[in-house]
């Protein structure tokens, strides 16, 4: 059989009451907290770029824009919710070995799928659960990243099958539909090395775009290859080499992790340790000598970098919101500097200013292969140790941040994160409202939770 047949017999098998309670909660949690980076992204430069272009071509559709009243088509407004997930670089995680994708790229196409087909609540659950599932098994099972790919790659496949479950697409169509996302759609992992861009933040919504429209291009009857994977020329022999997945009832959507801070993935532990350290020995900052921190190989290689080769660039350079966000040195600098990692932080005049600068250019980040083994069985390790101008060390470990699988996010720490992102956005009566009817999702209608999200 397949690897497209396989991921179509899974989607078509799998019912929502397939689904324990633990999966149904925790995807509740993933959509609430997409939609909390989605609120709190409005009015960023890239994000209003991407507005204007939606509106552009079509701004008179039958999809919702989050936070507005505006309306487009499923397609477009998966691009623009998507980009809002993503952009603030605060979205959810998978801990892999050989990839760190974000499965919450997922939940936008599913949202839009879910309103245009007039879904219930539980059949959006199923399908993020569903597109949750495919995306790590992907990831685990055929890494990208060493290989040039960027890991948006996997949301056309896993979106596909997700928007597609919505649009209630049979074993055929659902084959077709992914055969269609998968030729066309294979991003390169040049969107997050060297000098980042705005596109790194918004380049998996692009793919959540093309998984839906190849969904309704199936839903009409269009045929693509359903030999995508293993088809000469196709994506095993050209991108991901052999691979093969188990899929399990969407239990994956339980090994995610939620950032507590707005960085990077692999950034989350040494900030948390390092908030720890100061105030355990009440650091004044500006006392700060040098910081060393001890981690694993693939956050060096993604947020700490020096621009050596098969580094994804120097994260000594910052220069905009981009370059920051997944720079070791320049979060661990602001977080020390002002007690906060938050919009403020990522302002070009805070992170060009010169005290920042010139601490992370004091911060040095090290590989260590004890730490990068722990990583792999499933911690995300860090030894973070500050030396002051006296000559004073100070010495952290931490195996874990709140927020790692281990020790996940309560829907109160949620509702914390989403309280602080949608200020201005939506009123606290409103964001009540919403978190109460993402809580009670599997007794609603999709429209009724839209009809919260559009009204402001």
């Amino acid at each position: 059989m397949t690897t497209a047949a396989e991921m179509a017999d899974f989607v078509v098998a799998t019912t929502f009451d397939d689904l324990s309670e633990e999966v149904v909660d925790e995807t509740k949690k993933r959509l609430l907290d997409s939609i909390a980076i989605a609120t709190g992204s409005i009015g960023a430069e890239p994000v209003e770029i991407l507005r204007e272009t939606v509106a552009e071509l079509d701004n008179d559709g039958t999809t919702s824009i989050w936070g507005s009243e505006m309306k487009t088509s499923p397609p477009l407004a998966t691009a623009l919710n998507g980009g809002m997930v993503r952009y603030l670089d605060f979205m959810d995680a998978y801990l892999l070995s050989g990839e760190v994708p974000h499965p919450s790229n997922n939940v936008a196409p599913a949202v839009a799928a879910a309103e245009y087909t007039d879904a219930s609540g539980k059949e959006l659950i199923r399908a993020i659960g569903l597109a949750y599932e495919i995306h790590y098994q992907l990831g685990k099972n055929a890494p990208l990243m060493d290989r040039g790919w960027d890991h948006g790659t996997y949301v056309t496949f896993a979106s596909a099958a997700g928007a597609g479950s919505l649009f209630g697409l049979d074993r055929d169509a659902l084959m077709n539909a992914i055969g269609i996302a998968g030729v066309g759609h294979n991003a390169l992992r040049v969107t997050r090395t060297g000098d980042l861009t705005m596109w790194k933040g918004l380049s998996a919504s692009n793919a959540g775009r093309n998984a839906v429209y190849a969904v309704m291009l199936a839903n009409n009857g269009m045929e693509g290859p359903i030999d995508v994977f293993e088809g000469q020329k196709g994506w095993k022999q050209i991108i991901s080499g052999p691979f093969e997945v188990e899929y399990t009832p969407c239990e994956a959507v339980t090994e995610t992790m939620t950032k507590k801070y707005m960085a990077g993935t692999v950034a989350q532990t040494q900030l948390d340790g390092l908030e720890e350290l100061l105030a355990r020995e009440s650091i004044d900052p500006h006392e700060i000598e040098r910081i060393e921190v001890d981690t694993y190989k693939r956050a060096k290689i993604i947020m700490g970098g020096t621009g050596k080769e098969n580094e994804s660039g120097n994260r000594h350079n910052v220069q905009n919101r981009e370059q920051a966000d997944h720079s070791l040195p320049y979060t661990m600098a602001a977080l020390a500097l002002d007690g906060e990692l938050g919009h403020d932080q990522y302002e070009l005049d805070r992170l060009h200013r010169d005290d920042v600068q010139d601490l992370l250019r004091r911060i040095h980040i090290f590989e260590d292969p004890d730490l990068t083994e722990r990583y792999e069985n499933g911690e995300m390790p860090a030894v973070i140790r500050i030396t002051l101008t006296d000559g004073s060390v100070y010495e952290i470990e931490k195996s874990y941040f709140e927020g790692h699988p281990a020790t996940p996010m309560s829907w109160e720490q949620l509702g914390e994160k989403f309280a602080m992102l949608a200020d201005g956005v939506y009123t606290p009566d409103e964001q009540e409202a919403i978190v109460d009817a993402v809580r009670n999702l599997d007794e609603m209608e999709t429209r009724d939770l839209v009809a919260l999200l559009t009204q402001s």
